[in-house]
């Protein structure tokens, strides 16, 4: 019935998975023959409910089954395993077809239906074709996991009070379309939160874009943020698509929103009012629909009190907010954030880096990371890079980690968090030459728990 190949061609690789669901043994048998030789891994069901064990068990991306089964029909089936495995894609096989069937097949979610014995020239090219759809839409549903990964709360480590308080409020917002402000200090993970507040949402599917905007000068963030029309300016040669567009339906990031200069937070209070803006050179306004997050590291309120920042956009940014904490805040979340990160690094460069000494992780977690989980991702990296063994230690470390004194285990859990905060607040206290000011806002605390620290710690 079926052309057989020639049987040289039994070394082609594996191409793909597929089972053959038909209770006449010897045309199955022939057939697997056929589509194995094309080097497909092909599995046998007699019954439509073996062919369910099946695909319960085994990767299959492509079905061949006959109409007429002993315990069911090939046409019922397809419904059924369409609706249990929708990328798995099916060929229906008939001893004697009709329009009516085909058409019900074909609703049903088959990839095509054949009439045996009729169209022997077809069979194998189908499977290419239906193989390939499979494939594909396989690849696309793994893509669409991983971004889910990517932007969902997991990706944010650690069980620590602050950042569970964190996670927590992060979570309650990010079905809700409101403007989430972000704050906290750099390098704490303003932006994994945007990014997980984005994939909880029903935006999760659209865009997401970030911009810093301390990232470009003044006279080009308008520019690039809103776009512009051809002729708007000298070198504006043709239309440009800002940021707002190019997140329409999803969501936008303005990290560090502190430095948007002051005549442009006019023009973002209208956009987050009435979800349009005009471009430079344009007289008609364009509609946008995008959601947005921002995130600072400064007292945003300080600054807007002060006359730094539009108070009335400081309002409609704060409509909920987040304090991210920094990294000396959760020293209990270090081991986990230092793990991922060894082995993040081990594996890209191929080395076999399994655990970190009791001495390296304590000088981690008494250390003060004023660069929060960006410094402490460097410092990992670069032990990795120096590590001669299995185990990263205390040895690997900066200098300024040597200097660090190691208390007893006991002792240091119930002093190491005052003895970093009080070295902290000198430092900080250093840098500004004594102004409490601007200590207090660097520190991200009221004035008069500033002062009152100065007091608590002799500074």
């Amino acid at each position: 019935m079926y052309h057989l190949l020639n049987k040289a061609e039994e070394t082609i690789m594996t191409n793909g998975n597929i089972l053959i669901i038909d209770d006449e043994e010897k045309l199955r048998g022939l057939l697997a023959r056929i589509i194995s030789l094309e080097g497909y891994q092909v599995f046998e069901a007699p019954t439509g409910k073996a062919g369910l064990r099946l695909l319960e068990k085994e990767a299959i991306q492509l079905v061949l089954s006959d109409v007429k089964l002993p315990d069911s029909n090939g046409i019922e089936l397809t419904a059924k395993i369409k609706a249990l495995y929708p990328t798995v894609e099916i060929i229906v096989l008939t001893a004697y077809g009709t329009i009516t069937d085909g058409v019900t097949a074909m609703k049903n979610g088959a990839f095509d239906y054949l009439t045996k014995g009729d169209d022997n020239d077809k069979i194998i090219p189908l499977v290419s074709r239906a193989m390939e759809k499979a494939v594909l839409q396989q690849r696309v549903q793994e893509l669409e996991k991983q971004v889910s990964r990517q932007y969902s709360f997991d990706t944010i480590l650690g069980t620590s009070a602050a950042i569970k308080q964190a996670k927590d409020l992060a979570a309650r917002v990010a079905p809700t379309d409101s403007t989430v402000l972000l704050e906290g200090e750099t390098g704490s993970g303003k932006e994994l939160f945007a990014q997980a507040i984005h994939g909880g949402s029903s935006r999760r599917h659209k865009p997401f874009v970030a911009v810093n905007c301390s990232a470009f000068p003044k006279d080009l963030l308008e520019s690039e943020i809103f776009g512009y029309r051809k002729g708007a300016f000298s070198g504006a040669v043709s239309d440009k698509k800002g940021l707002f567009e190019e997140a329409t339906g999803g969501t936008l990031f303005l990290d560090e929103i502190g430095e948007l200069p002051v005549e442009l937070q006019a023009k973002f209070l209208r956009v987050l009012e009435t979800q349009n803006f005009i471009k430079l050179g344009d007289t008609k306004p364009v509609q946008v629909n995008v959601r947005l997050l921002a995130a600072t590291n400064r007292n945003l309120q300080q600054e807007a009190e002060a006359g730094h920042f539009r108070l009335d956009l400081y309002y409609r940014l704060s409509t909920f907010k987040i304090l991210v904490p920094p990294l000396r805040a959760r020293k209990t979340d270090i081991p986990v954030i230092a793990d991922f990160f060894m082995r993040r690094y081990a594996a890209k460069i191929t080395r076999r880096i399994t655990q970190m000494d009791a001495a390296f992780l304590q000088k981690l977690q008494e250390y003060p990371w004023q660069g929060n989980i960006r410094e402490l991702k460097n410092i990992i990296e670069r032990a990795v890079i120096l590590a001669d063994t299995d185990t990263l230690t205390a040895d690997l470390l900066p200098s300024e980690f040597q200097q660090l004194v190691l208390l007893p285990a006991a002792e240091a859990s119930e002093t190491a968090l005052s003895t970093i905060e009080r070295s902290h607040i000198a430092k900080i206290l250093q840098q500004t030459k004594g102004n409490k000011t601007e200590t207090a806002r660097l520190l991200h605390i009221g004035l008069t728990t500033l002062y009152r620290k100065i007091q608590e710690y002799n500074l």
